[in-house]
């Protein structure tokens, strides 16, 4: 009888994941077909090894992993499917096997693809990235063109940069501000007409600019006694053409949110996530929501699997076609789901770990339903 087992568990994983792994090689072919016909006024300025090495290489994990849970669905239920159309699954659980021993298997090959996913997800395809954003940026999207304006950013606690507008080509930002201030209170400030980064020496040059400040010492004479030092107090003003700036900001930071969610891997994102949220910055939910998802993406592969085998290991009028359609609308109101929910956190209207990881809650209930209720 554990013979039996054995090979009841080898013969499901293996038609599993030769499923899995086949419609994953037919949706990929047929997506860089797509792909080539789209952009192949582009690919005829690069080279052949740039094409398959830079960009190729590194699309598909990308694209692989980024589908996983849908392909792990989608062979799920079509090779459930055929088992039960041939009444091999009614076989196998009269012959005295659980249902949840009949799912071993599944969750066994579900956990090959999660642990893949995850490896993926943290660290490889961060990496693969930076090689394929730097053809697409030189191929495909050209220069990047930044099209903030009136930027307001927190660089340190309590240290404030502003800029009309910034040229990601020049690395120049226009109508240029640096305030620093302690307890609320403004002690320093530099004004320029345009920064411009010098990429040789790593920092900032501030053209026809002006420093105001206040002297510490004065400050604390304000302060403590506010009366007694007014007669003392004498703000400074200083002017010059040209001065080199040290400060905690670099182009990089002005590059394309996208871009830089991407190319970090788990470390880096959670250093980044830490540093920005120690600044004061807006804008991270971004950033968070894309750390958990990292996670939440490849897990949600067991509830999809559960789904999946649960409404098609039993026999039904329509067969393979229904179940692909009900499978179908449970897996794409899920992603549609995850989207959602992500975009609320995005707009802080969600913490971004309850956003990211509800759809995995609630589906979770849904494939925990349709367990208890499968034919058994």
């Amino acid at each position: 009888m554990k013979l039996g087992l054995k090979t009841l568990d080898w013969y499901i994983l293996k038609r599993f994941l030769g499923t899995y792994l086949f419609s994953n090689i037919l949706i990929i072919t047929i997506i860089i077909v797509f792909d080539i016909s789209e952009k192949i006024d582009n690919f005829i300025y690069a080279s052949v090894h740039e094409i398959i090495f830079d960009y190729y290489v590194n699309f598909i994990p990308f694209f692989l992993n980024l589908l996983s849970p849908m392909f792990t669905f989608i062979a799920v239920i079509f090779f459930t499917s055929k088992l039960a159309a041939r009444y091999e699954t009614v076989a196998i659980l009269s012959s005295g096997v659980s249902y949840l021993r009949f799912l071993r298997p599944y969750i066994i090959g579900a956990s090959c693809i999660a642990l893949v996913s995850l490896v993926l997800s943290h660290f490889v395809i961060p990496e693969a990235s930076k090689s394929r954003q730097a053809f697409e940026d030189k191929y495909i999207n050209h220069t990047y063109e930044n099209k903030e304006s009136n930027i307001h950013r927190q660089i340190e606690p309590g240290v404030f940069i502003y800029m009309e507008s910034f040229n990601n080509g020049m690395k120049t930002g226009y109508k240029f501000t640096l305030e620093r201030t302690r307890d609320g209170k403004l002690y320093y400030m530099l004004c320029a007409d345009n920064i411009m980064w010098d990429s040789i020496k790593q920092l900032w040059k501030a053209n026809n600019y002006y420093e105001r400040f206040v002297p510490e010492i004065k400050l604390s004479s304000i302060e403590s006694n506010p009366v007694g030092a007014k007669g003392n107090y004498k703000e400074e003003l200083k002017f010059g053409t040209q001065k080199e700036l040290k400060i905690d900001f670099s182009p990089k930071d002005m590059g394309r949110i996208e871009s830089k969610v991407d190319i970090m891997t788990y470390p880096e994102l959670k250093r980044f996530v830490k540093k920005e949220r120690l600044k004061g910055s807006n804008g991270i939910e971004r950033f968070e929501v894309e750390n958990y998802k990292r996670t939440a993406i490849p897990f949600s592969t067991f509830i999809l699997t559960i789904i999946g085998v649960c409404l098609s290991s039993r026999k039904i009028r329509g067969g393979l076609g229904m179940h692909l359609a009900l499978g179908l609308l449970l897996a794409a109101s899920y992603e549609l789901f995850l989207h959602v929910s992500s975009i609320f956190a995005i707009n802080g209207l969600l913490p971004p770990f309850i956003a990211v990881w509800m759809p995995n809650v609630i589906y979770g209930f849904i494939a925990f339903y349709l367990y208890k209720t499968a034919q058994k």
